[in-house]
């Protein structure tokens, strides 16, 4: 899910909110700032995306010093009713396997998104 080297204008498929989880997925300790350069946003809009997504529980954070870890919530349901069923972990997979196709490497397993830290689960 690297970033886009031209410039767009207009509409696209995928929302800014789906495009702010997909790097949040690549990288569960990312910052807002590489967020937004990434998915060319600004960092208010990246702060804003993160909190809608946080209010409807795709995605939860932990604070760790000045950063934060994220966490996907991979079994939630995609809100569109076209999309009945369908959850984040798939919508991810199914990215990260284009992206990899693309890009010549194996693509990432579901297993693969971020979860609990491996601390936290082995209490």
């Amino acid at each position: 899910m690297g970033e886009a080297s031209e410039t767009h204008t207009g509409w696209t498929f995928l929302t800014s909110h789906a495009r702010v989880l997909a790097a949040i997925a690549e990288d569960h300790r990312t910052r807002i700032r590489d967020i937004a350069a990434r998915c060319r946003l600004t960092e208010r809009a990246v702060q804003k995306i993160i909190s809608d997504l946080e209010q409807d529980g795709y995605l939860t954070h932990t604070r760790e010093g000045r950063t934060n870890t994220y966490r996907i919530e991979p079994g939630t349901i995609l809100r569109h009713p076209a999309e009945a069923g369908m959850t984040v972990e798939a919508l991810l997979s199914a990215l990260a396997q284009h992206d990899a196709q693309r890009d010549g490497r194996q693509p990432r397993s579901p297993a693969a998104l971020p979860r609990e830290r491996d601390s936290e689960s082995a209490r």
